[in-house]
């Protein structure tokens, strides 16, 4: 294949959230000493086209990256930006994880409509409890695993489905169609939205999304012209934690929308790692973590997914399949 020169071309989608990201990494590269050009190019995917279809209802795998990787892989782009948790954790022939950029904040965040939401949280407010949502109150989510945990801690919310981007997700909100709805509190920070907050749930309860927070830089597995700028987009130890994320993900065979959530951090040069698994009524919930040296990551994710199935996940995640097959990677919130 004959590898392009001249500009870095970044290929992703055209909503502000994905922009934002493209843009992240363009500034990034282009602040490289001696880096080339970086220019964008817009690739709509499928995720884009289908609006109005619950994202669980969905066939097929790769809902907002597959039409990108194709365009990396067809040398019409060199890099592809995603959010690293859209991303399917088994890398399509030919791409490779370029760079793991550096983690921003992974909690879900709780945005209430004005009727109930006075005035923005601190940064620090996970201090949630029965009263901050009305009872019944109606709740919107694209998300299996936000629904699963959403129920399991308040059984009666009204969970339901919200399609959109953040802008779009915000605006219904605003217009009355929910009384909360729940988003990555990344994306929504990213988009200078972050005001609207009214909490941040506390990932003891509502562990996040694989990855989620983290931005991913795909490349060609062997493009030795680009390789190297991206490459100096690294962050080591977010690329230690969402691989670990990854690999338990990987084992369960969970593409994005099964009601899986995982959290690897750092402690004292060790990972420290847990996940959980639900079902999606929020009734059952297996829970687990373990920690060992940073160098075993995918070994300490697969392990604890191993746990995880043998104490009841492998139940939960085959009623889940008998009913749904989703795609992997279908946000669009961070």
């Amino acid at each position: 294949m004959t590898v392009s020169s001249g500009p870095i071309r970044i290929g992703t989608r055209a909503s502000a959230l994905a922009r934002w990201q493209a843009d992240h990494v363009a500034a990034a590269l282009a602040s490289l000493p001696g880096a080339p050009t970086p220019e964008l190019v817009l690739i709509k995917t499928e995720g884009d086209r289908i609006q109005d279809v619950p994202l669980s209802k969905v066939q097929g795998k790769a809902f907002f990256t597959k039409e990108i990787e194709e365009a990396l892989l067809e040398n019409q782009v060199d890099v592809a930006v995603h959010s690293l948790k859209d991303l399917a954790t088994a890398m399509p022939p030919g791409l490779a994880l370029g760079a793991v950029m550096e983690r921003a904040d992974p909690r879900d965040a709780l945005l209430m409509s004005p009727s109930l939401s006075t005035a923005a949280p601190s940064s620090d407010k996970t201090d949630l409890s029965p009263d901050d949502l009305p009872p019944g109150a109606r709740v919107g989510t694209s998300s299996l695993r936000r629904r699963a945990l959403l129920k399991g801690w308040r059984p009666d919310l009204e969970v339901v489905d919200l399609r959109g981007n953040v802008p779009t997700r915000i605006r219904k909100l605003d217009e009355g169609g929910y009384d909360a709805v729940v988003l990555a509190a990344a994306g929504v920070h990213r988009l200078g939205l972050r005001s609207r907050i009214s909490a941040y749930l506390p990932i003891g309860t509502f562990l996040p999304a694989v990855s989620q927070g983290a931005v991913a830089v795909q490349i060609r597995a062997e493009d030795s012209r680009v390789g190297p700028w991206v490459a100096a987009l690294e962050h080591g130890d977010t690329r230690v934690t969402t691989s670990a994320e990854r690999a338990f993900l990987r084992r369960l065979e969970g593409g994005c929308q099964i009601p899986v959530g995982a959290f690897g951090q750092l402690e004292e040069g060790r990972l420290h790692l847990q996940g959980i698994v639900a079902s999606l009524d929020g009734d059952r919930r297996v829970h687990g973590e373990i920690n060992g040296p940073l160098r075993e990551g995918e070994r300490l994710g697969t392990e604890l997914a191993e746990d995880l199935l043998v104490r009841g996940a492998r139940g939960i995640l085959g009623e889940i399949r008998g009913d749904l097959e989703p795609p992997e990677g279908s946000r669009d919130d961070g």
